[in-house]
């Protein structure tokens, strides 16, 4: 029994301390237990709070989701009054072009001559045969750094010329003197184009920017971004002074509203664009690229309509001819080509010993008759041929650099030749 005792004692003692340790791990838990319900009892009206947040956000959500929609339905009925009113403009416009055709039939018939028709703008009935240039009239120093580009006024003897010192500046071609000076771009001038009614220059600048300036008054009126490389050439509708077309080294063409200035379509092309014009009748235009290759396009859907293999290396320069009938294209292969537009085949293919074109965009040009076209070259002299015979007419010879730009003046005179160090000839 005392053995007994004495087990029982042990065992006792073992509870004991079992029990004291339990009671310590009881009280260590009931702590543990008090702390989160502190926890808890913080963290329940933080997330009260929270759902409060959501529900608000979510009321928000819906509210802007209905507005959202409210928006879209009043643009989308804004978008088809707009549409209707457009349509209800074209027909209009449509309508007046079809009175003008039918009382001009009687003005184009009297103005026929040698089975073309000349009617493109105003002037075009005191049509005169055009002769050619033999003798330096004047000598313009123009521009500092160089003269990129160079285009007469429409039925006027005043030229409008562009350069790497980052204006355009206009000039009397009976004096050689400045009339007006154009500024406000921030790189080189590659090209201008003037509206029918000569109110307005359009320049294409290195800047990626095209700048409209008004001629009365030399202020900008527009400056229109949206190409990514320089732009290289310009051109403005025959039909509506609003519509301007632009090439650009990124490889599109941008049309333009230049009654609230911006664009209004992009084409994009294969090649970079180097020159490009609009038909007589704007239904086409035109374009040149580094590729050699002559593409026309359909100026309302902007796809193309067609394209020929014009040149063996780049196109420098793309013009129309005053009828509206031949095509004009001069490529780094040294050579001018005239197209029929109405054929699409080649009539004439120009080229002259020495001869060599100087730069990507060198400009020629094709007389109001259509009996010359000019284009300088690298030697300084400026290169007249015969289109009937496919002859050099003339060599004039008077500048000490490559020239780069030739102008003709829709009055038959002067021819205009500008080159690389700025100067500008004025031939008669």
């Amino acid at each position: 029994m005392k053995m007994e005792i004495s087990q029982k004692t042990q065992s006792l003692e073992q509870c004991q301390a079992d029990l004291l340790s339990s009671r310590e791990e009881a009280a260590r838990l009931k702590a543990t237990l008090d702390e989160k319900l502190g926890a808890l009892e913080l963290l329940v009206p933080e997330n009260v709070e929270l759902r409060k947040q959501v529900e608000n956000l979510e009321v928000q959500s819906r509210m802007l989701k209905e507005e959202n929609r409210m928006l879209i339905d009043r643009w989308m009925s804004q978008k088809m009054q707009d549409a209707e009113r457009l349509n209800e403009a074209n027909a209009m416009y449509q309508d007046l072009l079809e009175r003008m055709k039918a009382g001009r039939l009687e003005e184009l018939a009297s103005q026929q001559v040698d089975g073309i028709v000349r009617c493109s703008e105003l002037g075009a009935e005191d049509y005169v045969e055009i002769k050619s240039p033999r003798k330096l009239k004047h000598t313009i120093q123009a521009h500092e750094r160089g003269c990129t580009t160079a285009i007469f006024q429409h039925n006027s003897d005043v030229l409008v010329s562009g350069g790497n010192d980052r204006l355009v500046k206009l000039w009397n071609t009976r004096s050689g003197s400045l009339i007006s000076s154009l500024s406000g771009c921030l790189s080189s001038i590659f090209d201008v184009a003037l509206p029918a009614d000569n109110k307005f220059v359009l320049g294409a600048c290195g800047d990626h920017k095209l700048y409209h300036w008004e001629v009365s008054s030399g202020r900008i009126r527009h400056c229109l971004t949206g190409h990514t490389e320089k732009v290289c050439s310009v051109d403005i509708s025959k039909v509506s002074s609003n519509v301007a077309l632009s090439g650009a080294h990124d490889r599109t063409m941008k049309f333009w509203d230049l009654q609230r200035g911006y664009a209004t379509n992009t084409v994009v092309c294969h090649s970079n664009c180097n020159a490009l014009c609009f038909t007589s009748d704007a239904s086409l235009f035109c374009s040149g690229h580094m590729d050699g290759t002559l593409r026309f396009w359909d100026s309302r859907t902007g796809k193309i309509a067609n394209e020929i293999a014009a040149h063996g290396q780049g196109i420098t320069s793309v013009s129309v001819s005053r009828s509206g009938w031949m095509v004009l294209t001069t490529g780094r292969d040294n050579q001018h080509n005239l197209f029929d537009v109405r054929s699409m085949e080649i009539c004439a293919s120009l080229k002259a010993q020495g001869h060599r074109v100087s730069s990507n965009w060198t400009r020629s040009c094709i007389s109001a008759d259509e009996r010359y076209v000019a284009a300088g070259s690298e030697n300084g002299s400026v290169v007249i041929w015969n289109v009937k015979n496919c002859k050099v007419e003339s060599t004039l010879s008077g500048h000490s650099a490559s020239v780069l730009v030739c102008s003709w003046s829709d009055l038959g005179k002067p021819l205009a030749s500008a080159d690389r160090y700025g100067n500008i000839n004025l031939w008669q």
